[in-house]
C-alpha cells in the first residue's frame, strides 16, 4: 500500500513542475523595448555580488497606459536574476542572486495593479520577490545602471 502511494506521488510530480520547454525565455535588456509579455521566463546574468535592495517604488502617469514598479539597488548594476511570469497565479516571481535587503522590508505605498509584494530570504545569499497582481497583467521588464534598477512596467 505504501509503495503504491509512493509511486503515485512520484508520477504526479511532473504535473506540478514548470515546463521550460513550453515557456518563452528571454534575456532582460538594458533598455525599454515596449514589448509586454503575459507569461514566460526571464533572466539576467551578472557576476555582481553583495547587491542590496534599497527600495521598491511605483508610479503611473496619465496617458502612459502602464504602471512602473522600480526595484532600487545600492550597486552600479543589478545582480543575476531569474524570473517567471505566471498568468494562472496572476503573479511575477523574481530571484535576486547574491543579494540582500539593506533596509526594512520594502513595500509599495499604493499601486493600481499590484495586490501584494513579498520578499523571502531563501538561503542568506538570495532574495525572492513575489508581486501578486490584482488582475491579469502583462509586463515589460528591463534594467538601468548607475545606480542599478530593475524596472517592471505593468499593464
Amino acid at each position: 500500500m505504501m509503495r503504491l502511494l509512493f509511486i503515485t506521488l512520484l508520477m504526479s510530480l511532473p504535473v506540478l513542475a514548470q515546463n521550460l520547454m513550453e515557456e518563452r525565455i528571454w534575456k532582460v535588456a538594458p533598455r525599454k523595448k515596449s514589448i509586454f509579455l503575459d507569461s514566460g521566463v526571464f533572466h539576467h546574468n551578472s557576476d555582481l555580488k553583495n547587491a542590496g535592495i534599497t527600495a521598491v517604488r511605483s508610479s503611473s502617469a496619465p496617458g502612459q497606459g502602464y504602471e512602473r514598479v522600480v526595484i532600487d539597488f545600492n550597486t552600479p548594476s543589478i545582480p543575476k536574476i531569474y524570473g517567471h511570469i505566471s498568468p494562472k497565479d496572476q503573479k511575477i516571481t523574481v530571484d535576486f542572486f547574491e543579494s540582500t535587503i539593506v533596509t526594512t522590508q520594502p513595500q509599495l505605498k499604493s499601486s493600481k495593479n499590484v495586490k501584494t509584494i513579498d520578499f523571502l530570504n531563501v538561503d542568506g545569499k538570495s532574495i525572492t520577490m513575489d508581486l501578486s497582481m490584482k488582475s491579469k497583467a502583462s509586463f515589460d521588464i528591463f534594467y538601468l545602471e548607475n545606480p542599478g534598477r530593475l524596472v517592471i512596467d505593468i499593464r
